[in-house]
C-alpha cells in the first residue's frame, strides 16, 4: 500500500528510536522526509503540539500524528504492511514480537540506550546500573539468539528492528559488545536486510 501523502519522519539521526522507524520506512520502501528536531526544536510549542512530551520520533501520516517509536512500527507494519512477516497475524507470533518490543522499551532502553545517552550528551543515568542491564540483556540475547536466527520468528520482524540500534551501538556508551558471537552473528542479518542503512556512529569523547 502506498501513502496517500509524503510521510513526515521528526527526529534527529543520531537516535536510536528515530533509526529503527527509518529502517522501517526503508524495508517497506515508504516514501519519507525527515524533519530534524534538535532539543530546541522539542522543547518548542509547535513540537509540542504533535507530542506533548516533546520526544522523538514523531510521524505524520496525513491527518494521523503517531510518537513513540514502537507504536509507529507497529502501525506502519499493520498500515503498509498487513500480513507480511514483520509483524505476524497469529497470537502466537504477534506475542512473540511483543515480548521483544517491551524488552527494547525497558532492558535496552535503560542498559545500552542509556548509557549511551550519558556518555554522548551527559544525559542523566545512573552508569553502573545500564552496564549490569546490559551485561544481563546481553546474556539473555546471546543465550537466545544462539538457536534463533532473528528474535521472535524464523525471519526479521519489527522486534528486530526495535532492539538492534541502541545494542549495536552499546560501544558509544563505553559498553563493550565483545564475547557475544551469536549477538554479532544476529547484527550481520539484520545488516543484510534489503534497504538497511546504518545509524550514524556517534564518536566516544
Amino acid at each position: 500500500m502506498t501513502p496517500t501523502s509524503t510521510l513526515l519522519l521528526h527526529g534527529t539521526k543520531l537516535s536510536g528510536h528515530v533509526h529503527r522507524v527509518e529502517l522501517l520506512l526503508r524495508m517497506l520502501g515508504l516514501p519519507f522526509e525527515f524533519v530534524a528536531a534538535s532539543a530546541e526544536v522539542r522543547a518548542s510549542d509547535a513540537f509540542r503540539a504533535l507530542n506533548p512530551l516533546g520526544q522523538i520520533p514523531v510521524l505524520q501520516d496525513g491527518v494521523l500524528t503517531l510518537a513513540d517509536s514502537n507504536a509507529i512500527l507497529v502501525y506502519l507494519a499493520k498500515r503498509y504492511a498487513p500480513g507480511s512477516n514483520w509483524l505476524p497475524e497469529d497470537a502466537a507470533g504477534a506475542a512473540a514480537v511483543q515480548r521483544w518490543l517491551s524488552v527494547a522499551a525497558g532492558e535496552v532502553m535503560y542498559g545500552p540506550a542509556s548509557a549511551r545517552a550519558l556518555a554522548q550528551w551527559g544525559a542523566p543515568c545512573d552508569a553502573a546500573r545500564a552496564e549490569a542491564v546490559s551485561r544481563r540483556l546481553f546474556g539473555f540475547m546471546e543465550a537466545h539468539l544462539a538457536t534463533h536466527a532473528f528474535l521472535a520468528a524464523p525471519h526479521a520482524t519489527i522486534a528486530d528492528l526495535a532492539c538492534y540500534s541502541y545494542v549495536r551501538h552499546a560501544p558509544e556508551g563505553g559498553i563493550s559488545i565483545d564475547g557475544y558471537p551469536a549477538l554479532h552473528a544476529w547484527f550481520a542479518r539484520v545488516e543484510a536486510l534489503p534497504a538497511f542503512v546504518a545509524l550514524p556512529s556517534s564518536p566516544l569523547p
